[in-house]
């Protein structure tokens, strides 16, 4: 069975953040405070400091970053990247 597309994703496309850290630039978008999308692709993977130091200390991938979350909680409430749920965060 396939749901339907919720329309407000529809209405709201991803948007571009800019690392603040190091500039990589991801699309995403938030669904609501506790949800966010993001699609990195091979610049903004490869630009990622962080990524990159976990990965070479471990050798694994580091699939998030913590400079990136940052920047994209100061675009949300700065009202650059909208909120679709728009009920404040506790």
């Amino acid at each position: 069975m396939t749901l339907p597309m919720d329309e407000r994703l529809r209405a709201t496309p991803m948007r571009p953040v800019h690392c603040a850290q190091c500039g990589a630039r991801v699309l995403a978008r938030k669904s609501s405070w506790a949800q966010t999308s993001i699609q990195w692709d091979a610049a903004s993977a490869a630009a990622c400091v962080e990524r990159h130091t976990a990965e070479a200390l471990s050798g694994k991938p580091l699939p998030h970053c913590s400079q990136l979350r940052e920047s994209i909680w100061a675009a949300a409430r700065s009202g650059e990247l909208p909120v679709l749920d728009e009920a404040p965060p506790d």
